[in-house]
């Protein structure tokens, strides 16, 4: 039987294939997930990557190589996930001779739609004024209070009016706590907490007559100063007392905070700004800003820039990082109040004039970016969250300016969510529970946390090589040898043993008898030392010649 040709081999039946065909596409061209920029990855990296070789267990440095992972994969995920943000922040771009300084609210009201221009509005208080405002975290929820003790909070987006009370007394500052159920007042006084209603549900008496407050999120604390240079912090979660300290620098009227490492910074009337934490009874630092009076502190989200404003008429930007001054900038009056937006832009409230700087930290600015002028005198200032808003509080009440570009785009659900529901903010104030980070990390450089001080760990080895222990006693006591049972090696411990603890009550006894004895002679010789004193009239007697 005659067989036929042999076939062709593998590589001549696949060289008159289509690659175009069907089944061409079943296999995939670029396995594996697609590839992050490492520029991209830098922007959400936190800190350097750990050693695992250090681990001395093969249980710990799995532990550590694992836990690298985890961070590794979520730096990944944040950078492809900024492909599906689909809001982008800007400023307004003028025209080639046409400057932004010259837009004002009524112009943004025409060309802007109507959600966004019903965000331009003026609540007019004549009566309870000057006003201070504040929004939450998230940025839905208003708080406004009056310096005559009028106190109201509401959603500012809708006009809808949580509560309105008036605590019949002077009000010095108000901040929202944790999330929008409950708020802080300091009034003439003492400091109240009350809820959404309007209700007072706590009376803080420490420190009297507070000045200044600001609130730390994310480990719970309420940090408030007063007119007699106390600085406090109170953990609202248990309601206890953290940390007080007497400054000593005089009435404390000008206060931040740092939002990355939660340090409380105060303007002083020297002309300094000092860092203060509640774990240490001094200043981390203190810097001289500016010759005269400092008016106004202010320091960007990133935490790496602080602006201050003094009565020498100069607003300067500092580099917290080196402490260094940046750019410094001569400006027609003191800033009495200023506040950094989400996107770096700066509002300063000097007289009754608002003005607003585009980035000022990283670039050297001749002109504002905007400015609005109001009838009386601007007492606060505070960017809304998310939203290209700045809140004025003045004499009259309150005024909502809209500053194009100010507000981050894109927010993160897990971190404050704007149209959260009830249930939602229930959970999340559970979690931020869990997640409280403890007093004993505010640090000034954040990045010291979670490694391992050298320095004190060598030092702590050294003393307790230090340490000399007491010898033993020693004693040339040999027991005799006896009969009948008496003389094992058990019977003859407990007899040396015996007489050594026999020698060290006789040496107890003598060392108190000394000291008795001591305290009987020094008891003695005072006596006889006040009998041999001068009375009060001794002077009056005749002195023999």
């Amino acid at each position: 039987m005659k067989h036929g040709p042999k076939q062709d081999s593998k590589a001549n039946r696949d060289e008159g294939r289509d690659p175009e065909s069907p089944s061409e596409f079943r296999k995939d061209r670029y396995p594996g997930d697609a590839p992050v920029p490492k520029k991209l990855m830098s922007k959400y990296q936190r800190g350097k990557k750990l050693h695992t070789k250090g681990a001395r267990t093969h249980h710990g440095h799995v532990k550590l190589v694992q836990n690298e992972k985890k961070v590794t994969m979520a730096v990944k995920q944040a950078a492809r996930s900024e492909r599906l943000l689909q809001e982008q922040s800007g400023f307004m771009i003028p025209e080639d001779g046409e400057s932004t300084t010259n837009v004002t609210q009524s112009d943004i009201v025409q060309a802007a739609d109507i959600t966004t221009a019903q965000k331009h509005f003026n609540l007019e208080l004549t009566q309870f004024g000057p006003y201070k405002a504040q929004y939450t975290r998230n940025g839905k929820h208003l708080l406004i209070a009056g310096s005559k003790g009028h106190v109201a909070a509401l959603d500012w987006l809708t006009k809808r009016l949580l509560c309105e009370i008036n605590v019949m007394e002077t009000v010095r500052d108000i901040r929202w706590l944790h999330q929008e159920t409950m708020f802080a007042v300091a009034q003439k006084q003492w400091t109240y907490i009350y809820d959404n209603q309007g209700i007072e549900l706590h009376c803080l008496k420490q420190p009297n007559e507070a000045l200044r407050l600001e609130f730390l999120p994310y480990h719970f604390l309420l940090a408030s100063s007063n007119a007699t240079g106390y600085l406090y912090w109170l953990d609202v979660s248990v309601g206890q007392k953290v940390a007080s300290h007497n400054t000593g620098l005089g009435r404390l009227d000008v206060m931040c905070q740092n939002p990355q490492n939660a340090v409380i910074c105060l303007g002083h009337p020297t002309g300094s700004v000092s860092m203060w934490s509640p774990n240490v009874n001094e200043p981390l630092v203190k810097m001289l800003c500016h010759g005269a009076a400092v008016r106004s502190v202010a320091v960007d989200p990133t935490g790496n820039y602080m602006a201050t404003s003094g009565v020498d008429r100069k607003m300067k930007i500092w580099d917290i990082r080196k402490f260094e001054m940046v750019h410094s900038y001569q400006i027609g009056c003191g800033a009495g109040h200023m506040v950094f937006s989400q996107t770096g832009a700066l509002g300063l409230g000097k007289g009754n004039i608002v003005e607003v700087y585009q980035d000022p930290c990283r670039q050297q600015l001749t002109s504002p970016y905007m400015i609005h002028k109001l009838k009386t005198t601007v007492n606060n200032l505070h960017f809304c969250p998310y939203e290209d808003v700045l809140g004025v509080g003045h004499g009259d009440g309150f005024t909502s300016l809209i500053i194009p570009g100010a507000g981050e785009a894109n927010f993160d659900a897990m971190e404050s969510n704007p149209y959260q529901t009830k249930k939602q903010r229930r959970e999340a104030e559970v979690q931020m529970l869990l997640d409280k980070i403890p007093v004993e990390m505010i640090h000034l450089d954040s990045k010291m946390i979670g490694k391992v001080d050298m320095k004190s760990f060598v030092e702590r080895v050294e003393e307790n090589n230090k340490i000399h222990f007491k010898k033993p006693m020693s004693i040339s006591y040999e027991p005799k040898h006896k009969m009948k049972g008496k003389g094992s090696g058990r019977k003859k411990e407990q007899r040396k043993r015996g007489v050594i603890e026999e020698g060290r009550r006789q040496t107890v006894k003598e060392l108190v008898k000394d000291k008795l004895q001591e305290g009987a002679q020094g008891r003695k010789e005072s006596s006889t030392a006040v009998s041999k004193s001068k009375g009060v009239l001794d002077r009056f007697k005749k002195t023999e010649t």
